[in-house]
């Protein structure tokens, strides 16, 4: 029978559950229980599975409405979908905030690094889950994620790091099931523009620096771990947690032999300066760090807050922990050191972040340019004739000065330090 209001409103319920099937669209059909209740439905065939669909109670829909629903929803079943399993999966979706302790659980916890997870459970406790943390994870969609983003304007290193944290999960939303595949709602979501923040410290503030370090040091007003750390990071280039977490075990002159880093192991060569601050640190037994924290058996958790009274008293503005990192790249690139050995160094892995000193290079560009174009024009009579019947000036043997190249000044010797540096 044709499915309309008459005829509907006519059928008569029965002791049984009867299905009427509809003559116009096949797989259409109304379902009537002995209790007399009439459900519009669709029946069809997935993978060789007969699955039915209810699409609404007779009375709140008409059966032109319910019939124009069932041939959308079949027409999606002819595309190859199933919109049973669709609304299985939204009924039994999870709420983003339960998503999100998935993630910290099984993928930010096993395969990230540890400061990295602390970030991570960070962004998500301050900004995710507020603003999301009760809706389901299926109704998260793109206006959601730009208009976080938007919100995070002020804080454009914060909102991009964000922007990348989220990316990760829905991804990996898809790959639990629990969002359909391609629906991730960050995909072009556009990130911020981040201008790198360079700074460098010239030679002067270094010996400003090393001058307070001892300062400092000798009055008691920081702690010699705290000082020790910091002329490490100076002389050596590492990241801060690289030096928090050195161990005794990990020093093996001339270099550090780190099993973990931000870019894995590593080793990481250190000069004669290095080995000084070394020597005039003394091993605490029961503690296996070089730079020793107040608890027992534990490194120093913070040197941020002792680095920003140091240079606030050098008075050399404001100069980042990871600058000094910055620093000992300058330096290295102003003694003439090529970028690729310097991204070894400081322990690259891809050259591209290294690029980010080559303007620091130029100056060794432009001798190069001048050199190879003297001889070239020497070869082609374009040479300038006053300037070729001058005498050259006598090259000195002393290195040169330009660049940061650095430079301390004298610090008194520690009676267990033979050539130490200011630091």
């Amino acid at each position: 029978m044709k499915l309309s209001k008459r005829t509907v409103d006519a059928i008569v319920a029965t002791d049984k559950e009867v299905f009427y099937w509809d003559d116009e669209i096949s797989g259409f059909a109304l379902r009537v229980t002995p209790t007399g209740r009439k459900t519009y439905t669709i029946q069809y065939r997935v993978k060789g599975r007969v699955r039915r669909l209810k699409i609404g109670l007779h009375g709140t829909l008409t059966p032109d409405e319910a019939r124009q629903q069932a041939r959308r929803l079949l027409g999606e079943v002819a595309h190859g979908e199933d919109p049973c399993e669709e609304t299985t999966r939204e009924r039994r979706a999870l709420t983003v905030s339960l998503v999100c302790d998935r993630f910290l659980t099984e993928h930010a916890e096993i395969r990230c690094k540890p400061s990295t997870s602390t970030e991570y459970r960070r962004l998500i406790e301050r900004e995710v889950k507020p603003r999301f943390g009760t809706r389901r994870i299926t109704d998260i969609t793109r206006p959601d994620m730009t208009k976080l983003i938007f919100d995070m304007r002020g804080r454009p290193f914060q909102g991009n790091r964000l922007l990348a944290l989220l990316s990760k999960m829905f991804n990996l939303c898809e790959l639990w099931g629990l969002r359909p595949d391609g629906s991730n709602p960050c995909r072009l979501v556009p990130k911020y523009k981040e201008n790198t923040r360079e700074r460098f410290m010239s030679p002067e503030e270094i010996g400003t620096v090393g001058e307070v370090l001892n300062q400092v040091e000798a009055d008691g007003t920081e702690t010699k771990a705290a000082c020790d750390a910091i002329r490490l990071l100076i002389l050596t280039g590492c990241r801060l947690g690289e030096i928090q977490t050195l161990k005794w075990e990990y020093v093996k002159p001339p270099y550090f032999m780190l099993p973990d880093s931000k870019t894995g192991a590593k080793r990481v060569p250190f000069s004669e300066e290095v080995q000084a601050v070394l020597d005039n640190i003394e091993k605490v037994q029961g503690n296996p760090y070089v730079i020793v924290g107040r608890l027992e058996g534990q490194f120093l958790a913070d040197i941020r807050h002792p680095w920003g009274r140091i240079r606030e008293k050098a008075g050399i503005g404001y100069v980042r922990v990871h600058d000094l990192r910055h620093t000992y790249a300058s330096n290295a690139i102003a003694n003439g050191v090529p970028l690729a050995v310097v991204g070894k160094l400081l322990g690259h892995t891809q050259y591209q972040t290294t690029m980010r000193y080559a303007h620091l290079a130029d100056g060794h560009l432009h001798e190069a340019a001048a050199h190879v174009a003297k001889g070239i024009g020497a070869a082609l009579g374009t040479t300038n004739k006053q300037s070729s019947s001058t005498p050259p000036e006598p090259k000195s043997s002393e290195p040169p000065t330009t660049g940061n190249v650095i430079s301390f000044p004298d610090r008194p010797k520690s009676p267990q330090i033979q050539n130490s540096s200011s630091l």
